[in-house]
């Protein structure tokens, strides 16, 4: 319907659109690294000029790294990565979400059942073509189901079967030391120290 002139300018706009949450994805993972591992585990004493020159170029690395993968693989595989991210995403709910609002699971507990799960969606997945359902039969009842929910469903069975069994064996939570005036004081900033499950104001 249009020239071929105004094509080019449509397709421009699909690219420079696609830039923005690639921008946003690839600084959101330069500060996971940096934050959670290189000033966690590498350099405890970096100082905030070095976590800045840290995460900027881990931004670049990502970014060079998505274009890479995009102009040399196959773009079937952008699609199936998509499908594995929705798999792998979804089993991170139950540790954010009970980790929060409950002190019931162990952590441990939840750890394990993210392996687990993480393990059986990435399983299931590949054994279906990377197909985003998986068909349940147990005797005369069958069904098809969405891989992540089924592998979220074995998350949450195991998180509950291995916090009874690690608190029968006496293994250790972290304790929840956050205290309400925490929440209460708009004065006070709550940044995690290097203790986990611990939170001080500073």
């Amino acid at each position: 319907m249009f020239p071929s002139w105004f094509i080019g300018f449509a397709f421009a706009a699909i690219a420079i659109a696609a830039l923005v949450p690639a921008a946003i994805m690839s600084i959101a993972a330069a500060n996971l690294w940096t934050r959670s591992i290189y000033k966690a585990f590498i350099r405890p004493d970096a100082t905030d000029a070095q976590e800045a020159r840290v995460a900027k170029l881990t931004s670049l690395v990502v970014k060079v790294g998505a274009l890479a993968f995009i102009l040399f693989l196959p773009f079937s595989y952008a699609i199936n990565l998509q499908l594995l991210g929705g798999v792998w995403i979804l089993q991170t709910f139950p540790a954010i979400i009970f980790g929060l609002f409950t002190r019931w699971f162990h952590h441990l507990a939840l750890l394990l059942g993210w392996v687990v799960a993480m393990v059986l969606g990435t399983v299931l997945a590949l054994a279906q073509g990377l197909k985003a359902t998986f068909p349940i039969h147990l005797g005369a009842f069958s069904a098809v189901a969405y891989i992540a929910l089924e592998a979220a469903i074995v998350n949450v069975i195991v998180a509950a079967i291995f916090t009874i069994v690690f608190d029968r064996i006496g293994a250790e939570r972290y304790a929840d030391v956050t205290a309400g005036d925490d929440y209460d004081d708009p004065a006070l900033s709550i940044v995690p120290t290097t203790t986990l499950g611990t939170l001080e104001p500073t």
